[in-house]
């Protein structure tokens, strides 16, 4: 999905706007970021990790997490923004913003399936602002145009251990939930390119 910034505005008018529109916007300090549609293997790979996640957090008896998908947004009050990510996980019951009750603030880990119009923002910025959150021990990237998915496990303050799983054989390891989920399941019907011929 790509991102385009429009006029200033509060949140309060994001929050109108929003429930007034059939199209997700994430909020950046007075600016509204329009999300674009998304491609048919992110569209897939987005419900195949929601639904691993929801069906390994079940099977392990984690009865305190829970799985959600990419229409809950998270507010960040300290990076003055609420995203859209594409899943999370919240341990300890649901907290929500006293801005805005629809949106939540204690993610434990947040899943991004990375596009070409919004890898560099899923790196950077939007990486910075989810860092805003104490709760966020654990930051996943999963690409859509290859096996490959990326981790970033919080060891400490502003200590990130990064670890990248390459390969439909790869188990993937979520250390802040304690579950693997293999690579084979998250890319069910997920269509790779074939290998380049010479």
């Amino acid at each position: 999905m790509g991102v385009k910034k429009a006029a200033q505005i509060s949140i309060e008018q994001y929050l109108e706007h929003e429930y007034n529109t059939p199209l997700k916007h994430e909020y950046e300090k007075g600016a509204i970021l329009t999300m674009t549609g998304g491609s048919i293997n992110h569209g897939i790979l987005c419900g195949n990790v929601y639904s691993e996640l929801r069906a390994g957090l079940t099977l392990a008896g984690e009865e305190g997490c829970s799985a959600l998908g990419s229409e809950i947004r998270i507010h960040i009050e300290e990076a003055d923004a609420i995203v859209y990510p594409d899943a999370m996980v919240i341990c300890g019951g649901i907290e929500t913003s006293a801005d805005d009750q629809e949106a939540v603030t204690n993610p434990r880990l947040v899943v991004e399936v990375l596009s070409d119009s919004t890898e560099s923002y899923d790196r950077g910025d939007k990486f910075h602002k989810y860092r805003q959150l104490d709760t966020l021990e654990e930051y996943v990237l999963v690409a859509q145009d290859k096996p490959v998915v990326e981790t970033y496990y919080r060891k400490e303050a502003n200590v990130w251990e990064i670890a990248r799983f390459v390969g439909k054989a790869q188990q993937l390891q979520l250390k802040s939930i304690g579950l693997t989920l293999a690579l084979e399941a998250l890319y069910t019907d997920v269509q790779l390119p074939g290998p380049k011929s010479e």
